[in-house]
């Protein structure tokens, strides 16, 4: 599979992964996580990929999932059951970030919002610049798929803050006080701090590596980690067949994403 929306360079023991619709601002549709699944399995079998670094092209790590509609092609209705089919695939494609035996740093420039903070969160390291904007949804027309992994990082009365109102946002240097962010740094700094980091982890031994990672990881799943991230997928199916999101469908099927952004931010 030949990649497209998503690329891949090895340097010096380092992958960089790199979300790359930057007309779109890495907005995540099917083909970008078909490709990023590519990538993942890529590194995954490469010996000598020490490290592992995602990051977007242009303005933005990402805008999220990309909610700009269009044709499905299917000749039958789109089920709750079917919602929820797609939904759980996504999250289990962040998952397989968190179980690659190798570190992850999610490198955040600009947007980073929705499903892509979803992504960072099952990185092991997040650096983000002091003026990335990172968040939730513009428009209320999911619940419970973003904020079961916010938890994890800044615990439940935050969420709730963050999660109650659609749009909210933060800084970098406000995720990393919040525990969302590992490291905040300064947006001309932050390619540099992040790939100094990586190249002195890219010198300790692979087992090493990867057996910190599956001890902290395991223990986060005693907690009770990925069956709680799983469980989003279920909440959000709920809502996009229920009566709380007839509203909004219909003013994004007759305004567009765009429109329905301004019409709610004008209510």
């Amino acid at each position: 599979m030949a990649l497209t929306v998503v690329t891949l360079e090895k340097r010096d023991r380092i992958a960089t992964v790199t979300l790359n619709r930057p007309e779109k601002l890495n907005a995540l549709n099917a083909a970008m996580m078909a490709e990023f699944s590519t990538a993942i399995d890529t590194v995954a079998g490469d010996p000598e990929v020490k490290v592992v670094i995602i990051r977007g092209a242009g303005r933005a790590f990402s805008a999220g999932y990309d909610l700009g509609g269009g044709s499905t092609g299917r000749s039958t209705p789109f089920t709750i059951e079917d919602d929820h089919v797609v939904l759980q695939r996504y999250i289990e494609t962040w998952l397989r970030v968190r179980e690659l035996p190798k570190p992850v740093i999610a490198m955040v420039h600009g947007y980073c919002l929705a499903g892509a903070t979803q992504l960072c969160i099952c990185c092991d390291v997040i650096f983000v610049a002091d003026d990335a904007r990172i968040g939730f949804p513009s428009i209320p027309a999911g619940a419970g798929y973003v904020s079961a992994f916010w938890l994890w990082m800044v615990g439940p009365h935050r969420t709730k803050y963050m999660a109650f109102l659609p749009g909210s946002q933060i800084s970098g240097k406000e995720a990393e006080l919040m525990g969302f962010a590992t490291r905040s740094f300064p947006a001309e700094r932050l390619e540099e701090e992040t790939y100094n980091y990586a190249r002195r982890v890219a010198k300790v031994p692979a087992q090493k590596l990867r057996l910190e990672k599956l001890a902290i990881n395991r223990a986060m799943d005693y907690r009770g980690f990925r069956a709680s991230v799983l469980s989003g997928a279920e909440y959000d199916a709920i809502f996009h067949f229920g009566p709380g999101n007839e509203e909004i469908k219909k003013v994004r099927e007759e305004r567009g994403l765009r429109g329905a952004i301004r019409w709610y931010e004008e209510q």
